[in-house]
């Protein structure tokens, strides 16, 4: 993978996670933690799509490219 791609994937999880924590403590979220006991849908996928795109990128960082 690219350094580029993996620096993107990086940044973009960890905003994707920023708006995750934002969603989290909003009022919508808050409604329905106060009924079914778990934040929406909407903020669980924020934070997931966020740790997986961080991991991934990462990862990809940390690992380099191998040329030749």
């Amino acid at each position: 993978m690219n350094k580029p791609i993996s620096l993107a994937l990086l940044v973009g999880g960890i905003i994707l996670i920023i708006y995750g924590v934002n969603a989290s403590d909003s009022v919508g979220s808050g409604v329905s933690r106060f009924f079914t006991g778990s934040p929406t849908d909407k903020t669980m996928w924020l934070l997931i799509g966020g740790a997986v795109a961080a991991v991934v990128g990462a990862s990809g960082l940390m690992r380099g490219s191998k040329s030749n």
